[in-house]
């Protein structure tokens, strides 16, 4: 009788094990965790010195350009109004004829631009690696992460409207039509600026400065 119940719990247990299987099968479901569900997007950012601020946000902040942060000005860039930066660009390469009076005048305002932006991206960067260590050695406080975090967003605005404001003077220098050429420079037109090279341009050139294949 000993042996029977045995054999019937046996043969129970292998019902069962197969039943699973065959679920597992049926449903897709991955026989071990799946990993990928929770990495973290994260992952490999615990080696920064900064973990807020990727390398490129530190080099944009430290150069002063509006790159930071997936990009500071662009309501402004892609709505018509050109940055000081790639205007002077633009000259420089020929593209984006300029008075000597709109070149002195743009390049005036590019270096003051630029030298507050520094000035801001550097106390930035301070402000963030200040978060970073306390969070690291344990001495963060809720009173002093709120202290904090209020002065980074406060200089966040700053920088944000120190470049935003320089492409309001632009559109004061240029005339509509150099502000038209500069956005078809730069890509912002409905057709694709790989198929379309503006008539003057030398199209190899053309091609070369918009990354066409």
């Amino acid at each position: 009788m000993m042996k029977l119940a045995q054999g019937i719990a046996l043969g129970l247990g292998l019902v069962l094990i197969v039943g699973l299987g065959l679920l597992k099968h049926t449903t897709g479901l991955p026989e071990t965790p799946n990993e990928s569900a929770v990495l973290s997007p994260y992952a490999g950012q615990e080696a920064r010195d900064i973990k807020a601020l990727s390398d490129a946000d530190i080099q944009g902040l430290l150069a002063g350009s509006g790159t930071p942060f997936g990009g500071m000005a662009k309501p402004a860039e892609l709505n018509g109004y050109p940055g000081p930066r790639h205007v002077l660009d633009a000259a420089e390469a020929g593209e984006l004829e300029l008075t000597s009076e709109q070149q002195g005048q743009v390049e005036a305002l590019y270096a003051e631009m630029r030298s507050r932006a520094i000035e801001l991206g550097q106390r930035i960067i301070d402000v963030e690696k200040s978060i970073d260590e306390a969070f690291a050695d344990g001495t963060i406080s809720e009173e002093w992460l709120q202290e904090r975090i209020e002065e980074s967003a406060r200089l966040y605005g700053q920088l944000r409207m120190t470049h935003l404001k320089y492409h309001l003077f632009m559109v004061e220098i240029l005339t509509p039509q150099q502000v038209a050429v500069y956005n078809t420079l730069r890509g912002y037109t409905s057709g694709d600026p790989c198929e379309n090279v503006p008539e003057g341009h030398d199209p190899e050139l053309w091609r070369l400065h918009h990354g066409c294949g």
